[in-house]
């Protein structure tokens, strides 16, 4: 195997392993509008990656914990059964079903960061306590994370994705935001997560300001606990990954202060940034190990969380359509720059917004399978299961999530 830190070779990215035999039957989705069963295209590139690699030295990549490595929280092992996830997914966009997420870890998950939430950083309002029990983030995160070992390396994720969605609503959007003076707010906000290093004279300052209200209080909190989980490489890269939210934040407020219709290529770059990113690239950390620096730094690797964070950010724009055209204004969305762009009607413009989900899954996958044969130290196929199952648990809660999302007409 390569030493980490080793260059692959170009070729490698364009080698696909072989088919394997799949680990279990799934239903292969329908074709988008009759079209021309472009969805049907095989799984068997991700199903490799998913199913980890087999022989000596491999026995610890398991989604589970040994049995002799569980406590009270450890997962259970993953069923090949499938059950019928509730929700319409959308039709013909290209997917994997995941298992029920286990009930007993969500309700742990959903009590402490509750506890959290309201009581210990008071992010979420009386007014808004019924808004957050909706957001379901503990069956959320559980459906992300099924190799967390602990109760507690599930509430690292958890955390971090309320104190995001905190910036998001308060800074940007449904409580209050403004694209107004964003760049101000978001930039003290990330000396929570990015520690200012200033003189004895101003610093008292500074400490007080991460009090000032809930998003500076959440996410310094989520990042204290995340810091006691992480090494210090994983803590800067996910540092570096909130950065590039951030830059993706400030994009769209632009274009919304000068009432800008980007292109959709435009769009999808914004979107590259401003999206679920910094939520698989800690997959490691919630899974209890570490991708080393270099291995995580390289360019392939890099290009598979780009796609994934894409893929996973154009399932949000899909099943947040209805709920986003209700909003005041014009809510940016890949449908809607499509339409307005390509000159399309709604319903062709939201079929065409599927298919560059699909392109996008499908080139995660065979980017994904490809890096795994070519790289196989051991932490790079079990980080790359670990971001595809972040990536079917973020479908899986978009489709479930019945209290935010509501489907368009289109079929």
């Amino acid at each position: 195997m390569p030493p980490s830190g080793m260059s692959l070779p170009p070729s490698a990215r364009l080698s696909l392993p072989g088919p394997p035999s799949p680990p279990f039957p799934a239903p292969a989705p329908a074709p988008v509008g009759g079209g021309d069963g472009a969805a049907h295209a095989p799984r068997s590139a991700l199903e490799r990656v998913l199913g980890g690699p087999t022989g000596l030295g491999t026995t610890g990549l398991r989604l589970a914990p040994d049995a002799e490595c569980a406590d009270t929280d450890a997962a259970p092992d993953v069923s090949p059964e499938r059950e019928p996830a509730a929700g319409q997914p959308v039709p013909g966009l290209y997917h994997h079903p995941v298992p029920e997420p286990d009930p007993a870890r969500v309700e742990e998950v959903s009590r402490r960061v509750r506890s959290w939430a309201v009581d210990e950083v008071q992010a979420v309002p009386p007014e808004w306590e019924d808004q957050f029990d909706g957001f379901s983030v503990g069956r959320y995160m559980v459906a992300c994370h099924p190799d967390a070992p602990t109760i507690d390396h599930l509430m690292v994720a958890t955390r971090l994705m309320v104190a995001e969605n905190a910036v998001d609503d308060c800074y940007c959007e449904d409580h209050g935001g403004s694209p107004v003076g964003l760049g101000g707010r978001l930039l003290l906000a990330h000396t929570a997560l990015d520690p200012l290093h200033t003189t004895k004279e101003y610093e008292p300052a500074w400490v007080e300001s991460l009090r000032s209200d809930a998003p500076r209080r959440a996410y310094h909190s989520a990042m204290d606990y995340f810091l006691r989980q992480s090494t210090a490489s994983q803590a800067d890269r996910y540092r570096h990954d909130m950065a590039r939210l951030h830059l993706g934040y400030l994009a769209e407020a632009a274009w919304a202060q000068t009432e800008y219709m980007p292109e959709v290529w435009e769009y999808l770059a914004m979107r590259q940034f401003n999206n679920f990113r910094p939520c698989p690239t800690i997959t490691d950390t919630v899974g209890g190990y570490e991708l080393p620096a270099d291995l995580h730094a390289q360019p392939a690797m890099q290009r598979v969380i780009a796609l994934a964070g894409n893929a996973t950010t154009i399932v949000n724009d899909l099943y947040s359509y209805t709920k986003e055209l209700k909003s005041p204004g014009t809510h940016l969305n890949l449908p809607v720059v499509i339409a307005q762009r390509e000159d399309l009607s709604e319903r062709d413009a939201y079929l065409k917004a599927v298919e560059v989900h699909n392109d996008l899954m499908r080139a995660f996958e065979a980017e994904a399978a490809s890096l795994a044969t070519a790289c196989p130290v051991p932490t790079v196929p079990r980080f790359l299961r670990g971001v595809a199952a972040w990536v079917d648990g973020n479908h899986y809660w978009h489709q479930t999530n019945t209290y935010r999302y509501s489907l368009p007409d289109f079929w």
